[in-house]
Formats: structure tokens, C-alpha cells, sequence
């Protein structure tokens, strides 16, 4: 059977699904453990198709932060030539510089005193004009971005993560290179730094609990609800499968009674819990919903997500929980990384659901655009110059080949 959509409003009770454990023990799936419930992976087309157009703007943007965090943020070309293979950058600098006309200059330069001049690359003009827009939108959008971090802060066992791991995923949320040195320290109210930075040992820790923060997506979202119709809705996760994606019938009537399950909030204390109930799964499912709406393209890298796994109790085989939720989550495998993606924030392969830190992603990817056009113009300009040139060139021999012929007809005509 077809298993496309299922509501979340369902009105199977739980006393219903209760009697029909009873009569047949193959559907009292408390007595089975959650590990064993399998779904087969499936691919999206769509949602694979979004990570792979973003593909060139990530690309762009590692070779921009490299540049950006050299001294006096110039770099010799044979220097970043020889990081290619970290920025998995598959083609040449000089290729990408000459692809990317909008972002870096080359010039010459001596890299000591006495040597030779080499190539040179700095920051553009308009790279840097786009990095004031990135400041601005960054100060516009700053109470947002605490936020996020408290929300981080929140969800952790012990309301505190590790400094490391924070700069490991600031792109994924959107924080700013130096949130740690321009940001906290002016929100004392809410964050505290633990440990000296310099060693690799320090924590971000929350101060102050502010109960506005410590209200999930789903959460919000039921009480929008509310206001909106006037009709009060319980706070749970919208299930929805790819049309062509089937579920065993165990799987289905498993995922009914799951969903009945009264909705965790990630924000919630659950050290009373136990690691492998349904309960358990249910507040799991939470934070990652939580996590990856937090994030900025709704998708965060399955590794990513496992630096947190004790911070946030996830089990070891966490992962799972993306394919046997595949209404909820999907998992692409898309460049050979496991990435997770929220299915409710896109619409075949747009995000609907915009971050207004992507603001910064728009711009950047403007100042990329025209550079692209404006290295399409040359490139057709010099088709034009050539063609002009060839046709120039077929035209004197022709005049030449006119003028030998007119010299040897005189010849004969004399004669």
C-alpha cells in the first residue's frame, strides 16, 4: 500500500490502538525495541538537487574565508594553490580566479625584500563592500542570533557546550566569524566563557533562562494556530511522504502510534527518561526538528550533528532516526556526506522556510552573479574579436589571391 501523507490530527485514540494490541501482540510495539523498526533509504531527487545548487556558493565561500583569514588578508597564489585539496577545490586557483572575476584582484608583489615578484591575491573592491552589507545584516539581525545561541545553550543537558564546537558549527547557524569576541561578552545576562579560548578547553555557558526562547518551532507554531482559527491544536510533527515511498504496515501503524504520543518539548528536562522508549524517541526527533529549523538551509551534516551526541543524549545509533522518520527527516547522501534535512521547509527543492540571516547568502550570491556575467561578456566579446579577425584575414587573402590573378592576365594579355 501507498503510504503518501499521514495527518498529524489523526483521531485513532489511544484506547482504540490499546484493545488492538490486545487481540493481536504483533501491534503492541512497546514490546519492540525501537532499533529494530527498519525503513529502506530512498533517495530525493529534489531535495538532493537543492544541496547540489548551493554547491558553487559553498565552494566560493571557503576560498573567500580562507583569504579573509590571512593577514592583512592577502595571500600569495602558489600559497593557496597548495590548499586546494583542503577546500576540496577541484580545479586550479587561477581557474577559479578567472571564473570568479568578482571576488579576489592579482597583483605582483616580493614575498621577502629581496626576491622576486609572484602573484598576489587580495580582497576585490566589491568583496569588500559586500562584507559591510554582511555587517549590517548581522547587527540588524543580532537579537535573532542570541537567540539561537541560548536556544543551543538550552537544549544541552547541562546548559553548557563546548567553545570548539560552537565555532565548528557557526555556519551552519549563521553566527559571525567573531560572535565569541564581539558578541558575547555584550550579553553577560545570558552567556558566560568557561576556561581560556587559547587552549581549546573552554565552554559557553548560560547565565539566564528566558522562557520566550524556550519555546520549540512546533510549539509556536500550535499556538499561531491557535490565534489564528481560534481552535487549539496540539503541538506535534507534520508527516508527510514523498509520493512513491512505501511503509511496511508494521512501520505505519507503528508511526500512528507514535504520533499520538504527547509532543517533548526539546527544552524540557529528560534525565527520568529512558534511553530506548518511545518517549525517549519522541523528545530525540524534537531536538533534531528543533536543530535543524534553527539552522540556515534547514540541513545539517550528520557528523555535525554527532559532535553534540552527549550534550544533547543522543544514542549511538542516533542516525536512524532520520530514515525511520523519512516524513519528518530525509537523508541525503549527496557528496558522499550524510547531510540531514528537514522535509516541511522545502517545496520540491526550495527552501520556503527562510532564515533572515540568508539575506548574507543572497547578496553574496548576487556579487558571484556578476561576475559571471560580466566574464560571459568578455568571453563573447573575444569570440567576436576572433571572428572579426578571421574574417579580416580571409578577406586580404582574398584580395591578394584577385591581385596575383589581375598581374598574370596583364601578363598573357601583353604577350
Amino acid at each position: 500500500m501507498l503510504f503518501k501523507t499521514y495527518s498529524i490530527y489523526t483521531t485513532r485514540t489511544m484506547h482504540l490502538l490499546h484493545r488492538k494490541s490486545l487481540i493481536n501482540p504483533a501491534f503492541n510495539l512497546d514490546t519492540k525495541p525501537i532499533s529494530s523498526l527498519k525503513v529502506v533509504w530512498r533517495r530525493d531527487p529534489q531535495l538532493d538537487h537543492a544541496i547540489e545548487r548551493d554547491k558553487p556558493y559553498k565552494i566560493c565561500s571557503k576560498v573567500v574565508k580562507e583569504v579573509l583569514n590571512e593577514p592583512g588578508q592577502v595571500i600569495p597564489l602558489r600559497y593557496l594553490e597548495n590548499r586546494r585539496e583542503r577546500l576540496r577545490l577541484n580545479i586550479r586557483i587561477s581557474t577559479f580566479l578567472n571564473r570568479n572575476p568578482a571576488l579576489f584582484d592579482v597583483y605582483q608583489d616580493r614575498i621577502k625584500p629581496k626576491s622576486e615578484p609572484v602573484r598576489f591575491v587580495r580582497v576585490s573592491h566589491r568583496l569588500r563592500n559586500f562584507l559591510e552589507e554582511e555587517k549590517r545584516i548581522v547587527l540588524e539581525n543580532e537579537g535573532w542570533i542570541v537567540s539561537k545561541l541560548c536556544k543551543l545553550l538550552m537544549m544541552a543537558k547541562d546548559k553548557v557546550l563546548s567553545v570548539d564546537k560552537l565555532v565548528h558549527v557557526k555556519r551552519e547557524f549563521g553566527f559571525p566569524n567573531d560572535f565569541l569576541v564581539n558578541l558575547v561578552p555584550n550579553y553577560p545576562n545570558y552567556f558566560r566563557l568557561i576556561g581560556p579560548p587559547e587552549e581549546g578547553k573552554s565552554f559557553l555557558e548560560l547565565v539566564e533562562w528566558n522562557p520566550e526562547f524556550a519555546k520549540s518551532i512546533i510549539e509556536q507554531r500550535a499556538e499561531d494556530e491557535f490565534r489564528l482559527t481560534g481552535i487549539r491544536v496540539r503541538p506535534n510533527f507534520y508527516y508527510k511522504l514523498p509520493p512513491g515511498f512505501f511503509l511496511r504496515k508494521e512501520m505505519r501503524e507503528w508511526i500512528r502510534d507514535w504520533l499520538e504520543l504527547d509532543y517533548i518539548s526539546p527544552y524540557v528536562d529528560v534525565s527520568h527518561l529512558d534511553q530506548a522508549s518511545q518517549e525517549m524517541e519522541k523528545r530525540t526527533v524534537g531536538v533534531f526538528h528543533e536543530l535543524l529549523s534553527l539552522s540556515l538551509f534547514k540541513r545539517i551534516p550528520v557528523p555535525i550533528l554527532g559532535k553534540f551526541s552527549d550534550e544533547y543524549r543522543f544514542s549511538n545509533a542516533f542516525s536512524s532516526v532520520f530514515t525511520r522518520h523519512s516524513g519528518i527527516f530525509y537523508m541525503s547522501l549527496k557528496g558522499g556526506i550524510k547531510t540531514a534535512m528537514l522535509r516541511e521547509a522545502y517545496k520540491d527543492s526550495e527552501l520556503i522556510q527562510r532564515d533572515p540571516l540568508l539575506e548574507i547568502k543572497d547578496k553574496f550570491v548576487q556579487l558571484l552573479e556578476e561576475g559571471w556575467q560580466e566574464r560571459q561578456e568578455q568571453l563573447r566579446l573575444q569570440r567576436e574579436e576572433v571572428k572579426k579577425n578571421r574574417v579580416m584575414m580571409a578577406l586580404g587573402d582574398g584580395d591578394t589571391d584577385g591581385q596575383e590573378s589581375s598581374r598574370e592576365f596583364d601578363g598573357q594579355e601583353v604577350k
